[in-house]
């Protein structure tokens, strides 16, 4: 076991908000704690690490436990820059390599005791510098930077400069190089474009410690984490396997208990109607039987009525009118801002009924695009057409479309002045804002507040042509689903940018790509044999991906072509027979002739690989010699193998840049 939680409660003045939560984690588990907002999941954390202190219970970790925690607001206040910021989670590998130099400067003017004890501490430390990989952390320093999201250039940038979201993700790689036994993260994707959020996948999968996370990203939770941990009503239930497979638990568990409630409802109804019919005999003998089930009654213990799921957010996109077929074209879109150029020459277009997901990296400027289409920002070039009868819905991730001054009734009164007081009310009750919550000001809502109710507002709207941008921000799970469900009955046509790939998965049909400054569009058709229900979802596009990936490999494994050379127009037979005799030889021998140069090139670059392969066994062998303790203490047999450790080290890097240069004449 590496931590536990046993009977935590903890309540405010405002209720109850977790109640006996009980269960353990073992070393390597992968495990989810989920559940909708309000339910306790950043609290539980927060219990766990110490920042709060729990109503009763106790948390308990195993010895020597070390355990990292990524909260969701991050304040990183630093005048490092990035690589330097993340650099400073190794500073004792750091510190190592600096007294490791230092005790190489010292050994030159020392001789006999004084030596050999250096000696000592030296190899010393050198054992201490492989255990703590210390002649891998810059790369893997690297490695989490690029897995981020952050280029080779932006190493330099200082921290001060960056966007929240950005020291978000600084702060997150910090703790992944730390390798904490226990990795505890509280929204990990929030700021993570999709390649970021694959790779930080593929890391966690990996990581050797064990990994607790909250998240709502539910393709997220169903690669990473093998056990679920919900938090319902204030209590827990752990689940084995992924998101998927808890989803299924949780439904056949409802039926389940539905079923056994409906029956002992029905039970206690049958037993009710025949103690009220033996009293109405009025007889001895039927009120004595009437008292006698009465008693027996009383000793039944109905069964629970299960939670309700909650569903009572209510969306329902209804279209204003049907739009024309052709809904937007776009020619030759371009923006900059400044030095930097998002894109140009863009053009795309979209029909009646489609639902498209526009995805990319942080910083191609899909929300830019969006932006443009919803009048809220200026292109520098570019025609924008709408079709006849579009009228556009705009939901804005950075809520501006919303007035901070105004309080929830005055934000739906003013843009819906036919509404009346009830009508309000009502609407604002359906999106759980009830009570005195619908005079909160505007700029005092929480997020998820502050996406119900521009979705309620999006709802009233009636548009036939919806632009989201990331609309499951802030929304939990139940919430996504409900909103899943509007967009897919939804008759009207839909633009979104997302990085939840579950919802795109559930909800788009096709799929636009902004990579390298231009669009990849990806839809199913007919020829394809995909389900419609099916065609350009996110697992399309995967699909897609990977077989282009495919042929781009076998493209570049192919040199040459073995298609017949085409013969020259005119002249007799014979001479065209010559012809086509000369060029099928100078083929042959051109094939023939790439043929060799090729086979050269492989076998230099598998000599070199053999070469390298074989050095670093020797290198490896000769450090597991040196930490032997007989020869820690016998001074010049140390400074033999240490030299010829040296030796090899510099073969080895003359080998590497060999490999290279092998390896480059092959791609030639």
């Amino acid at each position: 076991m590496i931590a536990a939680c046993h009977h935590i409660s903890k309540g405010y003045p405002e209720g109850q908000v977790l109640t006996d939560i009980t269960f353990h984690l073992e070393k390597g588990d992968k495990a989810a704690i989920v559940g909708i907002n309000g339910a306790g999941k950043t609290t539980l954390l927060r219990i766990m690490t110490g920042e709060t202190e729990p109503d009763e219970g106790s948390v308990s970790y195993a010895r020597d436990c070390r355990w990292g925690y990524f909260a969701q607001n991050q304040e990183l206040d630093s005048d490092a820059s990035i690589y330097e910021e993340l650099e400073k989670v190794k500073q004792p590998i750091i510190d190592l390599e600096r007294q490791i130099a230092e005790d190489e400067r010292r050994m030159a003017g020392l001789r006999g005791e004084a030596l050999n004890t250096l000696m000592a501490e030296y190899t010393s430390l050198l054992h201490r510098y492989e255990l703590e990989e210390g002649y891998a952390y810059k790369g893997e320093i690297v490695g989490v930077m690029r897995g981020l999201g952050f280029t080779d250039e932006d190493r330099d940038k200082k921290i001060s400069t960056l966007s929240g979201g950005l020291k978000t993700r600084v702060a997150l790689g910090k703790l992944l190089l730390s390798k904490p036994d226990l990795l505890m993260l509280d929204e990990p994707t929030n700021h993570l474009d999709i390649r970021s959020i694959r790779w930080l996948e593929n890391y966690l999968l990996n990581y050797r410690g064990t990994v607790l996370i909250v998240s709502h990203d539910r393709f997220f939770l169903d690669r990473t984490v093998r056990r679920v941990i919900e938090l319902e009503n204030t209590r827990c239930t752990v689940f084995n396997g992924n998101y998927t497979a808890y989803a299924e638990q949780k439904k056949a568990l409802r039926e389940q208990q539905q079923r056994a409630y409906l029956n002992s409802q029905a039970q206690i109804r049958h037993q009710e109607e025949v103690i009220e019919k033996l009293r109405r005999f009025n007889r001895e003998k039927s009120i004595r039987r009437a008292e006698s089930r009465e008693k027996m009654l009383s000793r039944i213990e109905p069964a629970a009525k299960p939670v309700q799921i909650r569903d009572d957010m209510h969306l329902v996109f209804t279209p204003c009118i049907r739009s024309g077929r052709e809904v937007l074209t776009v020619e030759d879109l371009a923006k900059s801002y400044g030095s930097n150029h998002l894109f140009s020459g863009l053009s795309f277009h979209i029909r009646r009924g489609e639902h498209v997901a526009l995805i990319g990296d942080n910083g191609t400027g899909k929300t830019t695009i969006l932006k443009i289409l919803g009048d809220l920002v200026s292109p520098d070039d570019g025609v924008i057409r709408l079709g006849t009868n579009v009228h556009i819905g705009y939901y804005d991730q950075e809520q501006q479309v919303l007035d901070d001054e105004n309080t929830v009734f005055e934000e739906i009164a003013d843009d819906f002045p036919s509404m009346n007081n009830t009508e309000i009310r009502s609407l604002l009750a359906a999106f759980l804002f009830t009570g005195e919550e619908v005079f909160k000001r505007v700029g005092d809502l929480s997020g998820g507040e502050k996406g119900r109710l521009s979705l309620a507002k999006l709802m009233l709207s009636k548009s036939n042509f919806l632009i989201l941008d990331e609309p499951t921000n802030h929304l939990d799970i139940t919430s996504r689903e409900i909103l899943e469900n509007a967009l897919n009955s939804y008759e009207g046509t839909v633009l979104c940018v997302s990085h939840d790939r579950y919802f795109i998965n559930h909800t788009a049909s096709r799929i636009l790509r902004l990579v390298d400054h231009r669009l990849e569009s990806y839809h199913g058709n007919n020829s394809d044999s995909v389900p419609e229900k099916y065609m350009g979802n996110y697992d399309y596009y995967l699909e897609k991906i990977a077989e282009a990936e495919e042929a781009e490999k076998e493209a570049s494994a192919t040199v040459f072509s073995s298609g017949p050379s085409s013969s020259p127009s005119g002249g007799s037979p014979a001479s065209d027979s010559i012809s086509r005799e000369t060029d099928s030889q100078k083929d042959y021998c051109a094939r023939k002739e790439e043929a060799a140069r090729r086979r050269k090139a492989e076998n230099a670059l598998k000599r070199t690989e053999e070469a390298i392969s074989s050095l670093e066994e020797e290198i490896a062998a000769l450090e597991a010699e040196m930490v032997r303790p007989e020869v820690a203490v016998d001074v010049p047999r140390l400074t033999a193998l240490a030299e010829e450790k040296a030796a090899k080290e510099d073969e080895l890097a003359r080998l590497y840049e060999k490999w290279e240069e092998a390896e480059a004449a092959l791609q030639e």
